[in-house]
């Protein structure tokens, strides 16, 4: 028996203008692979390799060609036996193409449980437990945004996320104080994501005006690749802060713990198709846990396949941790899955069913 792998296509369509202090979206392009024991065969296991352009370390000019390299590769491989199907991802796939590795990974482990979407088979998949997630913010204007938190607030969230960093500072102020002003009476975490848009200068003023709003955490306030500022501004930020981007490209056991000893921030944010899949991802939990550093998941745009697979993995740890895997309403054109919001949290709801079979 040989095995098979292919790869498919889709643009997936924004139902809004998704703003980012990187930019605006309207649409973005993700791969499925597809994995088999024929290359005709209707029974597959699916992962997707959903790269951020500017933020993975993938290339968007050379990615196409890439990725053919590793079907090719893995398609020459002559795997026969079921036992090496785990052991090749490292050996086809370069550290520098982690959402390849995320996707290869997931195909596998669906293949493995019997191509059903069954990546980790725990209570999650059987709809018997849930995830707590935060309500995404997205970036626009004062008004765009207050209508969003209102729609979380109204759609039971206990957490938000909010982008901050592509407006100017007053507004993103106003919108906080909004927050903490009509909805005084409940106890909502506040979790604000900059994706490195303060500069290092002005880092320090503005964490002081920002927690006068009592804050749960910010995410990457300056731009990664300054470690040592970074380390200070940890060290003296009355926000706690939480470590992305910095994570990305980092490879290997002994440059993970010099990146968390360096800066020892109070959380770090997991991405798995950024880190270059679940492997990578487990090491960083296990390494943050010893040093006491706080941890969770988040998805990164990925359609229901990918979402499905974060969510199937995260439910393996602590089902406290309030998790970033809100966004599979994001699409006109997502793929029909039995994943839904409820209430703060995400489930599987057994009565519906996947439209990729």
């Amino acid at each position: 028996m040989a095995f098979a792998l292919s790869v498919e296509k889709l643009t997936l369509n924004f139902k809004f203008p998704a703003g980012t202090s990187r930019g605006t979206l309207h649409q973005r392009d993700t791969w499925f692979l597809k994995l088999a024991e024929s290359a005709n065969e209707k029974k597959f296991g699916i992962g997707e390799a959903s790269p951020i352009w500017g933020l993975s370390e993938e290339l968007e000019s050379s990615f196409d060609a890439e990725l053919k390299q590793v079907v090719d590769r893995f398609n020459s491989s002559s795997i026969t036996k079921v036992q090496q199907l785990s052991k090749v991802v490292d050996e086809i796939i370069a550290p520098n193409m982690p959402s390849v590795k995320f996707a290869l990974e997931t195909a596998i482990y669906d293949y493995l449980n019997g191509c059903q979407r069954i990546v980790f088979d725990n209570d999650f998949v059987k709809g018997k437990m849930k995830i707590p997630i935060n309500g995404l913010i997205w970036m626009g204007d004062k008004v765009f945004m207050i209508k969003q938190i209102n729609q979380k607030m109204k759609s039971g969230f206990k957490c938000l996320k909010i982008k901050v960093g592509a407006m100017d500072f007053v507004t993103e102020c106003e919108v906080l104080e909004y927050i903490r002003e009509q909805y005084f009476n409940k106890k909502i975490e506040l979790r604000l994501d900059a994706n490195g848009a303060f500069s290092i200068e002005e880092a320090y003023k503005k964490l002081e005006i920002l927690s006068g709003f009592n804050l749960h955490s910010i995410e990457q306030p300056i731009a990664p690749g300054h470690r040592n500022e970074l380390a200070e501004l940890v060290k003296d930020s009355p926000v706690p802060i939480a470590l992305d981007e910095e994570l990305i490209g980092v490879h290997g056991l002994e440059k993970k713990m010099e990146l968390l000893s360096t800066v020892n921030p109070q959380y770090i944010i997991l991405k798995p198709s950024l880190l270059g899949g679940f492997k990578e991802t487990r090491e960083w939990i296990e390494l943050a846990e010893a040093q006491n550093i706080g941890w969770w998941i988040t998805s990164a745009l990925e359609s229901n396949i990918g979402l499905n697979a974060l969510a199937q993995f995260t439910a393996e740890f602590d089902p406290d941790i309030i998790h970033g895997l809100g966004t599979g309403e994001l699409y006109h054109n997502n793929i029909d899955s039995p994943l839904e919001i409820n209430q703060g949290y995400l489930l599987a709801n057994q009565a519906k069913n996947w439209s990729v079979q």
